[in-house]
């Protein structure tokens, strides 16, 4: 069980959250190529280390954050609200 710190709720149970991926750069829709958004929407890094990612409370405050979470060992440094 990992223990996440939602800035709305307090701390949940990763039961009642939902990972969404690393945060990421959205590429400019008006000049992005398809190679860009194929990268943007598919390919993620997933490195072995801190990796800041985006988060979803579905079973409280239904609200998305961010964290800062060591991927090798689930240790989770920082949260802020979206």
């Amino acid at each position: 069980m990992i223990v996440v710190n939602c800035p709305n709720c307090g701390p949940r149970n990763s039961s009642d959250l939902r990972p969404c991926g690393e945060v990421t750069t959205r590429p400019d829709p008006a000049t992005a190529s398809l190679s860009e958004w194929r990268t943007y929407l598919y390919l993620r890094e997933n490195p072995a280390g801190w990796v800041t990612e985006t988060w979803y409370c579905r079973s409280g405050c239904r609200r998305y954050f961010t964290i800062e979470r060591n991927t090798a060992t689930n240790e989770i440094r920082d949260t802020e609200a979206s």
